[in-house]
Parts: structure tokens; sequence; C-alpha cells
């Protein structure tokens, strides 16, 4: 399990249920290394500036990643972390490597 502040989807069955019972998703799935802890330290920090939107992260070397790494989206992905983005059940945008606030923050203002 990641060690963040957010929300871990640790099964496919909890992937299933936030994109079920959330409008806007933000998925990072990754692990605890220098290309993803930005990352999560961005969703962290702006998750009460966006309430609309369920912050949540995923261990990129569990099983339940699968539901990530085998996106068309997510298919020519070489660096982690795999960022994905949903809107009603549906991938609105990802991206993969580092991203920094106002990556992420452009992301989420323009797709929620």
């Amino acid at each position: 399990m990641l060690q963040t502040n957010l929300e871990h989807i640790t099964s496919e069955d909890e992937f299933r249920e936030v994109l079920e019972n959330n409008e806007n998703v933000m998925i990072c799935c990754g692990r605890m290394g220098p290309m993803c802890l930005p990352v999560y330290d961005v969703m962290e920090s702006i998750q009460e500036d966006y309430p609309q939107v369920a912050f949540r992260d995923m261990a990129f070397d569990e099983p339940v990643a699968r539901v990530i790494r085998t996106l068309p989206e997510t298919s020519t992905f070489r660096g982690l972390p795999f960022t994905v983005y949903f809107k009603n059940g549906e991938v609105v945008h990802a991206t993969s490597s580092i991203q920094s606030m106002d990556q992420v923050t452009a992301v989420l203002d323009e797709k929620f």
C-alpha cells in the first residue's frame, strides 16, 4: 500500500465503486518514487480546492492496477505514475510521469 494521505484503491470492486459514486475522479497509479511523490503531494494539497473531485491513489505493482495499466489511454505510457482522470466513469484525460501543480490543475479546470 502507498504511504500517502490520499484514499487508496486496493481492489477492482473499490475502483468500480469510486467511478460509480463520483462524477469526477483522479487516480494516480504509481510507486513511492521520485516521479510519483510530487504528484501525490499535489493531489493532497489541492483536495480542499476541488471538492467535486475524488482523489485516489493506487499501487502500480498490485494486481488491481491492471484496471489502469490496460486502459487504451495508457497503453503507450512508459513512465510512472500513470494518472487518469475520469468523468462519469469515462476516461477524459491521462498522463504519465511527473506532473507539476500547474499541469494537474490545468487538467482539473478544463475537464471538471
